[in-house]
């Protein structure tokens, strides 16, 4: 019988709606196994996940039987809608169009643990912007500025 062995490790990176800083700390533990918890219904392992009150970092072990485009898919609207019905905000909550995705062998995981696990320190010292904008560099990952998730209005 064939079998299909993989070591998939991504961090996904994304914002909310206009990087308005709406995730609260009173709700963000539950709102962490919340994505945890869809993650998991489809396979993958969450390794860390934790945040700012305006963007989340989640790194999983990643299983190949879905693509990541429709886990991000998942992710977004089944917790913006969890959030939304539990009335978390006022008016409509809602994650940025777009993420960032990146992968690591197994011996980087343990420093992206720490990375993950630190964000208040590092947020202290540089804006989500310009953490994003280093991983996407970090990463070689061409981009354009016009696209980096949309600006506050």
């Amino acid at each position: 019988m064939a079998n299909t062995y993989t070591q998939i490790h991504i961090q996904a990176v994304f914002a909310v709606q206009n990087r308005v800083s709406l995730v609260q700390p009173l709700w963000k533990e539950e709102l962490y196994k919340y994505l945890s918890s869809i993650a998991s219904k489809y396979g993958h392992k969450v390794l860390q996940i934790n945040g700012m009150p305006d963007h989340v970092h989640l790194l999983m072990g990643f299983r190949p039987t879905q693509a990541l485009s429709d886990l991000m898919q998942e992710l977004k609207e089944d917790s913006s809608k969890w959030i939304n019905i539990r009335g978390f905000v006022k008016g409509k909550f809602s994650w940025q169009a777009g993420y960032g995705a990146f992968s690591y062998s197994k011996d980087q995981v343990p420093r992206v643990i720490k990375y993950i696990q630190n964000q208040e320190n590092h947020h202290k010292r540089k804006s989500f912007l310009e953490e994003y904008e280093e991983l996407l560099k970090t990463h070689q990952i061409e981009y354009d500025k016009r696209y980096i998730f949309k600006s506050i209005e």
